[in-house]
């Protein structure tokens, strides 16, 4: 017990824990008591600016990876590669802008060439994704030798923490060293380092999060988004990697929010969802459209690609009918814009500053997104 024990100078509660654990026996439970937060338990502080206009923002990073060593240029907004959003007709409006499209891993090479052959202004911001088996490497390593415009791979599994993805990675970094590597997700900082020492460039983080992910409900297991990427957006670049904030946002708010909190790129999917641009076909009810989205552990999915789920396993996403929406670059135009107005309320003339301007207010409520 701890009444029994020496503690000198013991003062803090952080340091009581610290002990604490060392105490318990192995086979116990821990908690973390420490406060975790997501987008929606905090606001900006806003700051003296000298800016005029949101017009002065610059939206533009410049990255040099770690381990490709390959310099990427544009705004670091990335559609998943989920096959609602992670589509070729996405990625040629998206890539006017300088923004980034995950292309989903169920296109065949024949599609890839095509896509390659009649847009190669769009291969400089895509990714081709793919999962862990072997038929993913294969299928992986064929897209990558038609095509050697493309220089970003996206690994991407529900769970980074199997010793088995890691090995993925560094086949993956061995077959392709000069590719940039996105691998994920996870949500803490000893794996994001373990990812990037193992030649990923740059880390996904999320694990429940999304608006059609489940695995909350499913399994108990998560992070609240704020608090991840601030955690290991700090291991990422005590090494020179980089992360991704891979789901949680539900308006253009939360994209600065992540960017506040040091994500080097967020990943958006339901908010891109429900687009011309986005697969499947519009429904219409009683006069108002829609358009199909769903996670990619859905029943949905596992339906299309797979026959259906596994009996070993749940489904880990939903299958939502989201308002049809029109033309992506509205809402590209409506995020930018949001992403614009906080840099100036913060001071921040350059997005890279973001980061460096913000300071979260803890907050009880706030407006709901829309």
């Amino acid at each position: 017990m701890l009444s029994s024990v020496f503690l000198p100078s013991l003062t803090t509660p952080a340091q009581l824990r610290r002990i604490s654990s060392t105490l318990r026996p192995s086979a116990m439970p821990r908690v973390d008591a420490d406060l975790k937060l997501d987008f929606k338990d905090v606001l900006f502080r806003p700051k003296r600016s000298s800016l005029k206009s949101r017009s002065e923002v610059d939206l533009q990073r410049t990255f040099t990876f770690r381990n490709s060593k390959q310099t990427y240029s544009g705004i670091p907004v990335i559609a998943a590669n989920m096959d609602t959003t992670g589509t070729f007709e996405m990625a040629q409006v998206l890539s006017k802008h300088t923004l980034f499209t995950a292309i989903h891993k169920h296109y065949s090479l024949e599609e890839w060439k095509t896509f390659a052959a009649n847009h190669p202004e769009c291969l400089e911001h895509v990714a081709a994704s793919s999962g862990s088996g072997k038929a993913d490497l294969d299928k992986l390593c064929s897209i990558l030798e038609a095509i050697p415009l493309i220089k970003y791979i996206c690994l991407d599994v529900a769970n980074g923490y199997s010793e088995h993805f890691v090995e993925f990675v560094r086949t993956v970094r061995e077959k392709f060293p000069n590719h940039t590597i996105m691998a994920g997700n996870v949500v803490t900082g000893e794996m994001v380092e373990e990812l990037i020492l193992t030649g990923a460039d740059i880390i996904k983080v999320g694990i429940g999060p999304g608006s059609v992910c489940t695995t909350r409900i499913k399994t108990g297991v998560g992070y609240p988004q704020l608090s991840a990427v601030i955690e290991c957006a700090d291991s990422a670049h005590g090494l020179k990697g980089h992360i991704i904030s891979d789901g949680g946002c539900s308006c253009p708010g939360d994209v600065a929010k992540a960017f506040g909190a040091g994500a080097d790129f967020v990943m958006l999917g339901g908010m891109l969802a429900g687009h011309d641009q986005c697969a499947g076909d519009i429904i219409e009810k009683n006069g108002t459209k829609f358009k199909l989205f769903y996670g990619m552990s859905s029943d949905t999915a596992m339906k299309k690609y797979v026959g259906g789920v596994a009996e070993y396993r749940a489904s880990e996403g939903r299958t939502v009918q989201v308002p049809y929406k029109g033309d992506v670059e509205n809402t590209i135009r409506d995020i930018l814009g949001g992403l614009r107005s906080t840099c100036t309320y913060v001071g921040a003339a350059k997005l890279k500053e973001l980061s460096r301007r913000t300071t979260f207010i803890r907050v009880t409520q706030q407006s709901t997104c829309v």
